[in-house]
């Protein structure tokens, strides 16, 4: 489990707790989304390139067929297993190992690029912008992407939240807003900015898809309830999914800074 003062109250959370569910429902980025990250010449044919916080492998997994080598970093050894199997039974060659990305552990200068997708959150950021500078070879790039759905615009998504807060006060995630990352401090000296923006995004779900898309977030599955409390939960959500169409789209944005290593 782990904890963090600034992460839902301080309550703990674990993703392996919820791996397979992440397996199944958790592959929800859009062509755009990579198309994005290709149009940076990210991740593409020749480049050798690490995925910190990699979880079930899903940058990985898609970026696969632009031809770059990966490696996919993960502290957890559930997810690792899921990303694994996922990677073998596509017959796609990548290599994933149990780490924390603080601790990763590779020659100087050794990828062209470092991907952390939906996990910069959980860095320790005094630690991981010193180590990845030391794994990325001269003008490396380092590029953190996040995407979250936007209450705001949809009753559905806004109707989750809210049974989510019912079930687990503490969960912080909530009442997400259109945001740029910041250029941290912990990077100065180490790191400029060649790209940051952020766009919208629809994404499409059934009742199914959406209900796991939930309960592989980790304010349902990957927080400390019980077993029971997630019961719970879940017969409140598929009651109310019953007032939503099958299919649906959940507006989303998606925020991208791409840095180069000085």
């Amino acid at each position: 489990m782990i904890s963090k003062e600034h992460i839902d109250n301080g309550s703990a959370f674990d993703w392996g707790r919820v791996s397979e569910d992440y397996a199944r429902f958790r592959d929800i980025y859009p062509d755009v989304f990579y198309q994005r990250i290709i149009d940076m010449g990210l991740c593409t044919k020749g480049q050798r390139v690490l995925d910190i916080g990699t979880g079930t492998g899903v940058l990985p997994r898609n970026l696969y067929k632009h031809g770059a080598q990966f490696i996919g970093l993960d502290i957890s050894e559930n997810q690792i297993e899921q990303a694994c199997r996922l990677s073998a039974e596509a017959g796609m060659d990548i290599s994933y190992l149990v780490s924390s990305a603080e601790d990763a552990d590779f020659p100087a200068e050794h990828f062209d690029t470092v991907t952390a997708c939906q996990c910069y959150v959980y860095f320790d950021k005094d630690v991981i912008f010193t180590r990845i500078h030391r794994l990325l070879k001269p003008s490396g790039h380092f590029c953190l992407l996040f995407m979250a759905w936007l209450a705001d615009e949809s009753e559905i998504a806004a109707g989750t939240e809210e049974l989510i807060l019912r079930h687990n006060p503490s969960w912080s995630a909530n009442g997400m807003k259109r945001f740029i990352l910041d250029f941290p401090p912990q990077a100065h000296g180490l790191f400029t900015v060649e790209d940051s923006f952020h766009y919208d995004l629809p994404v499409s779900f059934t009742r199914e898809s959406w209900h796991g898309r939930i309960k592989a977030c980790r304010g349902i599955g990957a927080s400390s309830l019980t077993a029971e409390e997630i019961a719970a939960f879940e017969k409140e959500h598929l009651a109310f999914l019953e007032t939503a169409p099958e299919t649906f789209s959940i507006p989303h944005f998606a925020t991208i800074l791409n840095l180069r290593k000085v």
